[in-house]
């Protein structure tokens, strides 16, 4: 059974979220999945480039680009220890 999956928290299983990876690049979006391996889907995306902004729409980022991932509204603490716990972190 495959532990991949949509965001666990039933009241609002979408979280807006920062993403940095590799590349000096951030990306903000609504995360939709992820996988064992921290691969993310994260839809409504803007990349932020400084004072520049470009929308880019649903995108997959590899779990081995991701520098750090940064929650920009309240999570359920529930969330954090199942999206831990399928990520083997």
């Amino acid at each position: 059974m495959s532990r991949s999956g949509q965001p666990p928290d039933l009241k609002n299983p979408y979280h807006l979220l920062a993403v940095k990876p590799n590349a000096n690049r951030m990306i903000v979006g609504t995360l939709r999945g992820f996988d064992q391996f921290m691969n993310l889907v994260v839809d409504n995306t803007v990349e932020v480039n400084g004072n520049e902004n470009s929308e880019i729409g649903m995108v997959v980022v590899r779990g081995n680009s991701v520098v750090t991932v940064e929650a920009l509204e309240p999570v359920n603490f529930c969330f954090i220890v199942i999206f831990l716990s399928n990520c083997n972190v």
